[in-house]
């Protein structure tokens, strides 16, 4: 059993992958906390990759973005992220989608 510092919430919530600048990938967030999420793609990362995360909040006109994130497991289902970087603002807005997802209000 997994222990987590942060509790993760189910969503459902596109989200685009971000590698190098360069490489740009569709996902879906499948749950989420202030910390790291579980995202479903057809990618296959490897445990440690570094990238880029957008997460693209639903009323949002833009998305949240997770500057420094790495893939900490891979499997059947999805990968689990950490958030490792975070801006100020983007952790603030990412602090009110968890508030939301606390008073159930949800994000899908």
């Amino acid at each position: 059993m997994v222990t987590r510092k942060f509790k993760r919430f189910p969503v459902s919530m596109p989200s685009t992958l971000l590698l190098q600048d360069s490489f740009r990938h569709k996902g879906s967030v499948r749950d989420l906390s202030e910390r790291g999420c579980r995202v479903e793609s057809l990618i296959n990362p490897f445990t440690g990759m570094r990238l880029s995360l957008l997460l693209h909040v639903p009323g949002d006109a833009q998305p949240i973005t997770i500057a420094n994130a790495a893939i900490r497991w891979c499997g059947s289902q999805g990968m689990g992220m950490e958030f490792l970087t975070v801006a100020k603002p983007e952790q603030d807005r990412l602090g009110r989608v968890i508030r939301q997802l606390e008073a159930g209000k949800g994000c899908s």
